[in-house]
């Protein structure tokens, strides 16, 4: 960069400061952002190092001044006491400590300086008023200094109190301004999609466009229905006393009864709060909402106070983001895949790009449906992320990057594996390839049969897969242990070991329980539970390949379709066969024990909402291992519904057939935890 302010640099300012305003209206206001945070803030710190470097490079509308953007005409303006200023951010450790570098240079000292730390919500910041303790007035961030009205859609918040509680020291504040953040949990989330799907509405994109969009309702009475929830960070303006510290501060805010995010903690030094960072990046993907970093504070508010704030941050606080989870790129081709069931699948080939630490190049794209709703097309910049930070998926393209020569995409009448004729099912929304001889089916059939849940059969990876069906060494499951070291000789990188340690692999796997067995079979609809619950109810392989649609439909836990699945399968004379053929083979099925009569024997529970210390996966694991049942519905014959945060409709349906509503601590009692 040369050393003179050129007319080149003036114009990159200019463009940088034109383009961030652009992307600030588009998250803000419009809640359709069309590039991920991690380019906003590259292009953010960009322009701070320009002006850094240049001061006469300020103008009095930067974005570097600014936070967000003034407010929508459609609701009320509502000024703010003291601003609702942004955070400087951070992406190293070396920014961390030159972050502790000016505060002692402005502090003037050497002392350990003690710090709070949060985990940083990925949701919309509000400021609360409360009056004599009673919820007044709620506003928006909007741009720091002018937010907007939305009292009427907050209240409808059931983690929010209405009225503040009475701490047992003393009285609640005249006036009370407190900060936090709205979000939705992500279990709440996905259910709340997949009503709006079912609704025939476009789901949303990501848990924070749910509660902008929420919070935006005109009609409170729809923002009721949105799963809405709040942690609070900070306050306003405060009369009264106000605590010494953060900590103390947001312990008084818990008094109130007002939700606080149970994560924080207190850091003696700058070192353990790197440590703290690190374990809450480790545990981000187990949480059950989303962060996208961790907010360091400086703990005493005297010292807050003599490190002021800049024009747009305070100097006191700064966030530590997290490795970006979302990120645009160019979606270069579409391809069709075939899975074991012969459904067919577009997924898309990107142009390679890191999502979250994880460098992602295909992405799924879901079905033809999904790809007309979100309009993508082949050449289209598109944004990518990691559902549940695990499986990459196609967000929605960038429209203002197209360039006109983008094509749509249209699925095959054919399948791309086999050439046979695909068929849409009434009901379904999947293409389906129904060829029993479909190579592409077979080898995924094959996969889930090797895999760890079933036989798992160690060396048998998808490469070597490939080849045994390619190559005509396998065209079923029993096929697996015919096969000899000489019949894998010739396969890439299969040496005499690696041959020898796969035969051996694969005669150690023959011996395995019944319900794995069931799951290993790929019967559509059955997953490991249902495996669970037909390798209980049956003596063996035999009774389960007599049951019939109405024996099978009448088992605790399998519904209609499932039953009309497993008794096609066990119906079609070539799975009669084919499992013969695995018996033969040496294939030995273990069956279990009688079951225990443990302290949940004959108990039948529902799980509902997001529980703190546990996946709803493994709370069923753990109540199913104890004796109990867990079922989907609540009827006359469940025992307890257990809730979790943001609980559903089953609490309503619990109440009205006076069933008995427990909380997950009275779970973990139960359980005898």
């Amino acid at each position: 960069m040369p050393d003179t302010l050129t007319p080149d640099i003036r114009r990159r300012a200019r463009f940088l400061a034109d383009e961030l305003t652009r992307h600030n209206y588009r998250y803000y206001v419009l809640d359709d952002p069309e590039i991920a945070d991690s380019e906003y803030d590259r292009l953010m710190k960009e322009l701070g190092d320009l002006e850094q470097r240049w001061p006469e490079l300020v103008t009095p509308d930067s974005p570097t001044h600014r936070v967000g953007a003034p407010p929508l005409s459609k609701f009320v303006s509502v000024p703010h006491s003291l601003p609702m200023l942004s955070l400087d951010n951070a992406f190293n450790d070396d920014d961390i400590f030159e972050f502790e570098r000016r505060i002692r240079r402005i502090l003037k000292t050497t002392a350990p300086i003690p710090y709070m730390v949060e985990p940083k919500m990925d949701g919309v910041a509000v400021e609360l008023i409360y009056r004599d303790g009673l919820l007044a007035q709620a506003a928006t961030r909007g741009d720091g200094f002018v937010g907007e009205d939305i009292t009427a859609n907050v209240r409808t918040i059931r983690a929010l109190p209405l009225r503040l509680s009475v701490p047992a020291d003393g009285a609640v504040p005249a006036t009370l301004e407190v900060r936090g953040e709205i979000f939705i949990h992500r279990e709440a989330f996905r259910q709340f999609n997949r009503e709006r799907i079912a609704a025939e509405l476009p789901p949303f994109a990501n848990p924070r466009n749910a509660a902008a969009g929420s919070l935006r309702q005109l009609d409170s009475q729809v923002t009721a229905q949105r799963p809405l929830n709040i942690f609070c960070y900070g306050i306003g303006v405060m009369q009264g006393d106000v605590p010494a510290s953060q900590s103390e501060l947001l312990a008084r805010l818990k008094m109130f009864g007002l939700p606080v995010n149970p994560l924080v903690q207190s850091c003696r030094m700058i070192e353990e709060v790197l440590a703290v960072y690190r374990e809450l990046e480790a545990r981000r993907e187990t949480l059950p909402y989303d962060i996208d970093g961790m907010v360091i504070k400086v703990d005493a508010r005297a010292l807050q106070d003599q490190l002021g704030t800049t024009a747009r941050s305070p100097r006191w606080a700064i966030a530590y983001k997290f490795k970006a989870i979302q990120a645009t790129t160019w979606l270069e081709a579409i391809e069709v895949q075939v899975g074991r069931t012969g459904a067919l699948t577009p997924v898309a080939h990107l142009t390679p790009v890191s999502v979250g630490g994880v460098v992602v190049s295909r992405a799924t794209l879901h079905n033809q449906d999904e790809i007309d709703r979100k309009d993508v097309r082949i050449g289209d910049t598109v944004l990518v992320q990691r559902a549940g930070d695990v499986i990459p998926e196609v967000v929605m393209p960038v429209v203002s990057k197209r360039r006109g020569d983008e094509r749509r995409f249209r699925m095959p009448d054919v399948c791309p594996s086999c050439g046979a004729s695909v068929v849409r099912t009434e009901g379904e929304i999947a293409l389906r390839c129904f060829n029993a001889d479909c190579p592409a089916q077979l080898k995924e059939r094959i996969r889930h049969f090797a895999s760890k849940n079933a036989f798992d059969i160690d060396g048998l990876g998808e490469k070597l897969v490939d080849q045994l069906v390619s190559r005509g060494l396998v065209a079923s499951f029993p096929d697996l242990f015919g096969l000899e070291a000489a019949d894998l000789a010739g396969l890439d990188r299969m040496a005499e070991r690696s041959a020898a340690n796969l035969i051996a692999a694969l005669q150690a796997s023959k011996t395995i329980s019944f319900d794995r067995f069931i799951f290993a079979l790929g019967i559509r609809h059955v997953g490991e539970h249902v495996a669970r619950v037909l390798a209980k109810h049956f003596p063996g392989v035999a009774a389960l390949q007599a049951a019939d649609r109405d024996a099978l439909e009448a088992i605790e836990g399998i519904g209609p379709i499932v039953a009309a699945s497993v008794a096609s399968f066990f119906g079609r004379e070539e799975n009669t066969e084919m499992i013969r053929r695995l018996l033969d083979s040496g294939v030995q099925i273990t069956m279990d024990q009688a079951e225990p009569d443990t302290h949940l024997s004959g108990l039948t529970f529902v799980l509902t909402g997001t529980l703190a210390r546990m996946s709803r996966a493994q709370a069923q694991g753990l109540i199913e291992a104890a004796g109990g049942k867990v079922t989907g519905s609540v009827s006359r014959k469940t025992d307890y519904v257990v809730a979790g945060t943001s609980p559903g409709s089953k609490i309503d349906k619990a109440r009205q057939l006076n069933v008995a509503v427990i909380d997950e601590a009275r779970l973990w009692e139960m359980l005898g935890a």
